[in-house]
């Protein structure tokens, strides 16, 4: 019983953390293609942002902590992320790799290939690090490649090609591939305009793969949908239904185009737009007071202490890294015992694997969506950086991702987590028991 109180507690903790993730993560590579304007949903100007005059002193403020060297970060704990540099040599190793000498493949996951729980276990701080490995997803003459990469010995420890295994997750490459053939179709540009919108005001999207039918099993396809943003930075509102394309990634040409909805109409723009600068700041709501600011002050600074991924908070220590799949990953969370003073295990690994959600319509427009958001784009790779005083509050602290792109290359997603803390002694938290009223005198 008392285990399940140190996990319950922990997972209130860390599903605190993973909001931070989650709601920061929400489609934002279909943006990846459209200009920075007034009606792009993602964009991170500040006209699309709540912006605080503070920002700028806050981002020097030191208990955001010590700004990291990529160029010479090394890591410290046996589950610590790829460095920049391990990347890059990951990338040099590919490229000296005889299938990928002459043709390097796209590069879809390249991760940590970490160390066997016993070996994690036996490690203690100021111990040699196990040998470092990557994990490598390529994609190359229509086949999933699937490596582990030593970088103590520069080399190839296994690669293995199953052609039964599925696909790997949708790069961003993929995206843009599949709308640009979607957009230059004139079929499909006929079928724009036939619906009352203008070529210059649509905004399409790959929905996740599922199953498309036994005409498309065992092929590389993704199904593009469109949306109008004429009038909204929300166009997920404005949807045309019906309208749904298939894009063989593999020839890079349409499969079908199916064209259902034409009677279905395209909801109005009005009032979905959530963008602060279009809310109405002058009009208040007839009988309501503005609320004013909160703020909770921490005058002698956070309690928690971060030593490259480990971090240490009250009687609680835990191990935690940016992931292009999962998102977040907490690992190794210990509890400090009170009587013992000893750390026990509460958690080895956790983390969000999967969002499914199964829409269960059958019409042509609905049936394959099964929406695996973290394995299908990629809860790290679509993440968004976090904005001081707008995603995170005063003092918390920032750790940065670090990611390999379909060329291999590292690129760094700066604040991409946030850690921080939370009061959480609302009354309804609050627990007593009745008075033990009616018991015999003896």
């Amino acid at each position: 019983m008392e285990a399940n109180t140190y996990l319950h507690c922990f997972f209130l903790l860390f599903s605190s953390l993973l909001l931070i993730v989650l709601v920061r993560s929400w489609f934002p590579a279909t943006d990846l293609f459209l200009d920075c304007s007034e009606y792009s949903s993602w964009c991170t100007t500040s006209k699309n942002r709540i912006q605080s005059k503070s920002n700028n002193v806050l981002l020097q403020n030191k208990n955001l902590g010590k700004p990291i060297d990529h160029l010479t970060e090394t890591p410290k704990h046996p589950l610590d992320p790829l460095t920049l540099q391990e990347i890059n040599k990951v990338n040099t190793i590919l490229s000296l790799h005889p299938p990928f000498s002459a043709n390097y493949p796209s590069i879809h996951t390249l991760s940590l290939h970490e160390p066997e729980k016993s070996t994690v276990l036996k490690w203690k701080k100021g111990h040699a690090l196990p040998p470092r490995q990557a994990m490598v997803i390529a994609f190359s003459n229509s086949h999933s490649h699937v490596l582990v990469v030593d970088l103590e010995d520069a080399r190839v420890l296994s690669h293995k090609i199953d052609p039964t295994s599925g696909y790997p997750i949708l790069l961003a490459e993929d995206t843009k591939l599949a709308i640009n053939i979607t957009q230059q179709n004139e079929e499909f540009k006929r079928i724009i305009v036939s619906r009352g919108v203008r070529l210059s005001d649509i905004a399409c999207i790959t929905l996740a793969t599922g199953w498309y039918g036994p005409s498309e099993e065992g092929n590389r396809v993704a199904k593009v949908q469109c949306f109008s943003r004429e009038g909204t930075t929300n166009y997920y509102m404005r949807p045309i239904e019906g309208l749904t394309v298939t894009v063989d990634l593999e020839k890079k040409e349409i499969v079908k185009i199916a064209n259902t909805g034409n009677d279905i109409p395209i909801p109005k723009a009005a009032n979905t737009d959530y963008q602060y600068s279009r809310q109405k700041k002058n009009k208040q709501p007839l009988h309501t007071k503005p609320i004013n600011p909160i703020s909770m002050e921490q005058p002698l600074g956070p309690s928690f202490t971060i030593d490259g991924h480990t971090v240490t908070w009250a009687n609680w220590e835990f191990h935690l890294k940016p992931d292009a799949r999962a998102g977040v990953i907490i690992s190794q969370a210990k509890v400090r015992d009170p009587d013992t003073g000893k750390l026990r295990s509460v958690m080895y690994k956790g983390f969000p694997s999967e969002l499914f959600v199964p829409y269960m319509d059958p019409s042509e427009g609905w049936y394959f969506k099964t929406y695996m958001d973290a394995g299908e784009y990629g809860m790290g790779l679509t993440a968004l950086s976090l904005v001081p005083l707008n995603d995170c509050p005063h003092n918390a602290q920032y750790m940065d991702g670090i990611f390999a792109a379909a060329d291999g290359k590292p690129f760094v997603r700066s604040n991409m987590a946030c850690i921080f803390e939370r009061y959480a002694g609302e009354v309804g938290w609050r627990h007593s028991e009745s008075a033990d009223f009616g018991r015999p005198e003896v």
